[in-house]
């Protein structure tokens, strides 16, 4: 389901509050929104439940305020599945006007749509980001899954801007095998920054 309207309501998986395992934003307090319907279908997706929104309730953009509004960070992360399936319009205003932050994590592979304070693009080989959306990014997230990913993520290094924070995070069933190549990476390109998923070794959300 691809809503194409600003209609006040969303396909949510979960809502939940935690700290921010990756990226940039890693150990900050954040309220996490989920949203569900996912086009991209990433055979190493640990959120595959995700995937089909007609397994997820429609929520009111006002009742997922209230429910971020009951915890004491004012950073907000959207993502999925992949939000950018839905104009995201309405929940950016409705999240700037309560004083939050507004941060997405998207494989960019549809249309932008709200207003973000920061913009995180994990490109996705099973459906290519618009360019477009490349020039928006302030993190670029690449995900390794093998050695030819590193070749992979310097492309789409290119499309960002100069400004754009570069992250490489290993696959999490192969990070024994992948991390000590990131590592070996970065130390000869300096550019990029390792990625982990935190919140999977302290086993929170």
């Amino acid at each position: 389901m691809i809503m194409q309207i600003d209609s006040g309501i969303l396909p949510v998986m979960e809502q939940f509050y935690t700290l921010q395992g990756e990226g940039y934003f890693s150990g900050h307090a954040a309220y996490f929104v989920r949203l569900a319907g996912c086009d991209v279908g990433c055979v190493w997706c640990d959120v595959k439940e995700s995937w089909d929104s007609d397994n997820h309730p429609l929520i009111a953009i006002e009742n997922i305020i209230r429910e971020a509004l009951k915890y004491p960070s004012k950073l907000c992360v959207v993502t999925g599945g992949e939000p950018l399936l839905y104009n995201l319009s309405h929940l950016t205003k409705a999240l700037h006007e309560a004083s939050f932050s507004t941060n997405i994590e998207t494989s960019g592979s549809s249309l932008m749509s709200g207003d973000w304070d920061w913009i995180c693009i994990s490109p996705k080989k099973f459906k290519a980001p618009l360019p477009e959306n490349m020039k928006l990014a302030n993190e670029l997230k690449i995900i390794v899954f093998n050695i030819s990913d590193f070749e992979w993520a310097e492309k789409y290094a290119s499309m960002v801007s100069s400004e754009c924070r570069l992250y490489l995070q290993p696959e999490w069933d192969k990070s024994d095998e992948i991390t000590p190549l990131i590592i070996e990476y970065i130390k000869s390109h300096p550019q990029w920054q390792l990625s982990l998923q935190t919140h999977k070794y302290l086993n929170i959300p």
